[in-house]
């Protein structure tokens, strides 16, 4: 009861945090393509950063349900885009250098995480490879003299990539064998000769969470900025990966929540025939249908919920919650906007950015498709 009711505080405070900084001038990040630095600054000011990282590295100490929480309610109130920036940060970045890096690392990094001095950011994706990191072609040569490596590759769809402080670099280490044993994570600050930023990405949707394109010319990383162990990549990556996915299913379930509620009290609202269109059973069944998905969806959440903080949750679990939650996501928001009519096709509805902001759920952390792949996989294997 205690964690609930500091759970509902927690909530109201970060919506009293977006009705003071982000609600008055979010059309205009939209139409801009970018959120201010500052407002990184504000959220690592009130807490709102890297909040289970342990206090001794710069955080809070809370539990993951917490943290996951502001990516909920930001998707709740429609702020997708921050939401997106913000998750990358806190509940990817953050937990990669928690869990694999050098005590010099977190140091160096996590303090200044959490109090929004630093943005993190991960380049993983190739402009030809997509969900398939084994095709990657980013390479890190070992120095003559062994000092370290030198990284060459160019990557794609680096979220936070024009605000980032530093980026963790996926690359090839070994050529002989299959990526999944020859890759390595370097931590590279920016900025840092012959990495460049390349154009903030025009996105359908999403449109204020930067994007965009690295491009690495003979970078050259020492072996402190290995995160991990050398060939170990993969591994390192895959330890995150149900808490990665989880999170994203949170961000989809407060995302089309959010869509209901606005749909429910639009169609209180309009009137259609002398009456309010509430009235008509087909928007009645409608309302009944996705209201019964979301609450399904909701009670699957919190098992994995309750499995993460037991350390149980497994990948193709995770999987399940991410395929179900982004697939309803997309329904959900769809069957929402037609609700509205016509007005639900215009932008200035919140209705049609919840439309176009749904799209990419199903495509980043791993594509539909490869979910069902790794849930298939699981409950085949011998």
């Amino acid at each position: 009861m205690k964690q609930v009711n500091e759970l509902l505080l927690f909530r109201k405070s970060i919506q009293a945090f977006a009705k003071k900084y982000i609600e008055a001038d979010y059309l205009k990040w939209e139409e801009e393509g970018n959120i201010p630095r500052e407002i990184w600054n504000k959220l690592g000011e009130e807490g709102f950063l890297c909040v289970d990282i342990p206090e001794n590295y710069g955080g809070l100490g809370a539990p993951y349900v917490f943290s996951s929480l502001i990516v909920e309610e930001l998707n709740r109130l429609g702020y997708t885009s921050i939401a997106v920036n913000l998750s990358v940060h806190s509940n990817i970045i953050a937990h990669y250098i928690l869990s694999s890096g050098t005590d010099e690392q977190k140091n160096k990094y996590l303090p200044k995480m959490a109090a929004g001095e630093m943005v993190g950011a991960i380049a993983m994706t190739e402009p030809n490879t997509g969900s398939d990191l084994q095709g990657i072609k980013t390479n890190a040569s070992l120095m003559k003299d062994e000092s370290g490596y030198i990284l060459n590759g160019s990557k794609t769809f680096v979220s936070n990539g024009q605000h980032c402080d530093f980026v963790i670099v996926v690359a090839r280490t070994d050529l002989e064998v299959a990526a999944s044993r020859g890759t390595t994570l370097f931590i590279v600050d920016i900025p840092t000769g012959g990495l460049e930023r390349g154009k903030n990405l025009d996105k359908i949707g999403l449109l204020s969470c930067d994007t965009s394109e690295m491009f690495l010319e003979d970078v050259h990383a020492s072996k402190q900025t290995i995160l991990g162990e050398v060939n170990q990549g993969f591994i390192t990556l895959m330890k995150e990966l149900p808490r990665e996915r989880l999170t994203i299913a949170i961000g989809a379930l407060g995302a089309l929540e959010g869509a209901l509620e606005l749909t429910i009290a639009y169609v209180k609202e309009r009137k259609a025939f002398g009456q309010s269109i509430s009235n008509f059973q087909n928007t009645r069944f409608k309302i009944a249908e996705m209201m019964t998905v979301a609450r399904v969806n909701r009670a699957f959440v919190q098992e994995c919920l309750d499995l993460l903080d037991k350390g149980e949750l497994d990948t193709e679990t995770a999987s399940m919650a991410k395929l179900s939650c982004t697939e309803a996501q997309g329904k959900i928001t769809d069957q929402c906007l037609q609700l509205f009519g016509g007005y639900g096709y215009m932008r200035e509805y919140p209705i049609g950015r919840a439309f176009v902001d749904a799209r990419v759920q199903r495509i980043y952390g791993g594509t539909s498709e490869i979910m069902k792949e790794i849930i298939g996989r699981g409950i085949f294997k011998e």
